[in-house]
């Protein structure tokens, strides 16, 4: 089979267009981004545009499944995929992908712009060239974003920063490579697998997310937890995981939810660092109430890992049990 890459169109600023109101998505991509390659030799691709396109901020858990769906469509017929996504929420759907692709042999490169492929200046071209080559590789099996020069694995990414050009890091892991004068890869990559597709039907309202803060009333915890459709939280709380301990009352609703089966994950705020639930007072009385060390998993890799084992429909006890675990290289296990 001749070499040749898909690269899939979701939306995202990078197909953009400007108009009175501002950028706008706008169909076509693939005749711009053409005209915008000229005669650069790069790596064969054929292009498939959704027909909605998706705006990230508005991303869905369905959208996850789409998306992985397009990819298990075509994964024999291409050797490698990238994925054009905005980039607000691409961190969410390469932590989502990368759990659906439970095993894979091929790359799934994320990437996207902070500027329209559309404008004279931009950062839409070098991204997605260098998310072409990098598809092209055969000693990359991984879901990654691709950004700045900068090859992440997909699950350990965040965006960082509202306008730069460097828009995403992996603060708690190394690169997996980066794009200079040659494009350089680390030794830290998962290895090839046979390539097995894991994706569930996501129910939306099965997961919620809480950021703790000073003075934050009980009530909301309370109320997020209520729904019965509820089965698990992403629970931000401070430093190595410390908890609010001035609200009388936090512990027993955190011990209910546990016996009523929803599962919560403790995710520190800090941009880089792990929870330790057991390092203060205030953290380690979360054990006792079932709460899950969120270790160093990101925000967003928390999430979209707690909505897939949901999901799965495993047990709470062993959600909480694979939570611990890297799946994918999504996080660090304690020893």
């Amino acid at each position: 089979m001749m070499s040749k890459i898909l690269v899939i169109y979701t939306g995202g600023t990078i197909g953009m267009v400007a108009s009175a109101k501002g950028y706008v998505p706008e169909p076509g991509f693939d005749v711009r981004l053409k005209a915008a390659l000229g005669d650069r030799t790069v790596p064969a691709f054929d292009l498939l545009e959704f027909d909605r396109l998706i705006d990230s901020a508005s991303v869905v858990p369905a959208d996850w499944a789409q998306i992985a769906r397009s990819l298990q469509e075509k994964w024999h017929d291409y050797t490698g995929f990238v994925v054009l996504h905005g980039t607000d929420t691409m961190a969410y759907t390469a932590s989502a992908l990368s759990f659906m692709l439970s095993q894979l042999d091929k790359p799934v490169i994320l990437t996207g712009s902070q500027i329209p492929l559309s404008q004279v200046r931009n950062d839409a071209l070098d991204n997605l060239v260098t998310a072409l080559l990098l598809a092209s590789r055969t000693d990359l099996a991984e879901v990654c974003i691709c950004f700045n020069g900068r090859l992440l694995r997909g699950n350990r990414s965040r965006k960082v920063k509202s306008s730069g050009l460097d828009a995403f890091d992996s603060p708690n892991a190394s690169w997996l490579g980066k794009a200079g004068i040659d494009i350089e890869l680390s030794v830290e990559r998962l290895p090839p697998q046979p390539v097995r597709f894991e994706i569930p039907a996501y129910d939306p309202d099965a997961v919620v997310m809480l950021m703790t803060y000073p003075g934050m009333p009980l009530r909301l915890l309370q109320q997020a937890l209520a729904p019965e459709a509820v089965k698990g939280m992403v629970l931000l709380t401070y430093g190595v995981g410390n908890p609010p301990e001035t609200e009388t009352g936090l512990l027993e609703v955190l011990s209910h939810a546990g016996g009523r089966g929803q599962v919560v994950v403790n995710v520190t705020q800090c941009q880089q660092g792990a929870v330790s639930q057991g390092a203060y007072a205030t953290g380690a009385l979360l054990n006792q109430v079932g709460v899950v060390s969120g270790l160093d998993l990101t925000p967003e890799a928390a999430f979209a890992k707690l909505h897939h084992l949901i999901a799965l429909g495993l047990s709470p006890d062993a959600i909480r049990k694979a939570l611990g675990c890297a799946l994918r290289g999504e996080c660090t296990p304690e020893r």
